[in-house]
């Protein structure tokens, strides 16, 4: 199944929904632990953020995050262990890798792919790869049986939009804003019109993400996108907590995102 598949309207009756979690905040067992109860609270995919250093597409709320999991010894290799020990104790939910690039380069395509596949993701987010240079990292993800999901923006232009279609896997992710991640009390004017030429231009099913924070940000979108990602609300209600006050926090968020899909 592709994730294309996975977005396609949950049984027909909403946008799908795709949370983010910074992996290693507060610790790699919370992770798995909130992983679960996401899935539990109605999440289709689970973006799964591996932190770096110098995240400069994140507002202030995951790069805080990041930072906690980087002190606490997070690495891509950790993460990759924990999504494996997942995958062992039988949790199913597709998940995305949500990286910068520095981190896979290291390993490089082949391998990086290789360690994703028998982690057993499901597609990975490459966040500062241009669409110009995805070609190795689609092909070596792609024999794994992976995604590579690539990011549009409100600045793409046509001719960029054409090849991010060309270059990804089965779906687009599209940033409803210009700036970083971070929860907002609006949305853009104008998203309904700019995500309608995206889809048509890359000819993919949409991820639209940065900015949601909560249900009636998801219900505006929830007509228009065909998946809604939403990070910061929950890294943000998560945050200076342990596993379980983190899992609670994260149950009382997700619901009210989820009723706001159902369109």
């Amino acid at each position: 199944m592709t994730l294309a598949d996975t977005i396609a309207r949950p049984n027909g009756k909403r946008a799908a929904f795709i949370p983010f979690v910074t992996a290693g905040d507060p610790s790699l067992d919370a992770t798995r632990r909130f992983v679960r109860v996401l899935r539990e609270a109605g999440a289709d995919i689970v973006e799964l953020g591996v932190p770096f250093s110098d995240p400069v597409a994140d507002g202030p709320v995951i790069q805080a995050a990041a930072q906690r999991a980087l002190e606490r010894g997070t690495s891509l290799a950790g993460v990759l262990k924990a999504l494996r020990g997942l995958r062992a104790s039988g949790e199913r939910v597709p998940v995305i890798l949500f990286t910068y690039l520095n981190p896979a380069l290291r390993l490089g395509p082949a391998r990086f792919a290789a360690e994703a596949a028998r982690a057993g993701a499901q597609g990975a987010l490459l966040v500062d790869l241009p669409a110009e240079e995805a070609e190795p990292w689609r092909r070596a993800l792609a024999g794994r049986g992976l995604e590579l999901v690539l990011l549009a923006s409100p600045t793409t232009s046509d001719a960029r939009l054409r090849l991010i279609g060309r270059k990804g896997g089965s779906i687009v992710y599209y940033v409803s804003r210009e700036g970083v991640t971070g929860a907002r009390r609006s949305l853009p004017a104008g998203l309904a019109a700019r995500i309608a030429r995206v889809r048509r231009l890359t000819g993919k099913p949409l991820i639209v993400g940065f900015g949601i924070s909560g249900g009636r940000q998801a219900r505006a979108l929830a007509g228009h996108a065909d998946g809604v990602v939403v990070g910061s609300a929950l890294v943000a209600a998560a945050a200076g907590k342990g596993a379980a006050a983190g899992a609670r926090a994260i149950r009382r968020v997700a619901p009210d995102v989820l009723r706001g899909l159902r369109c």
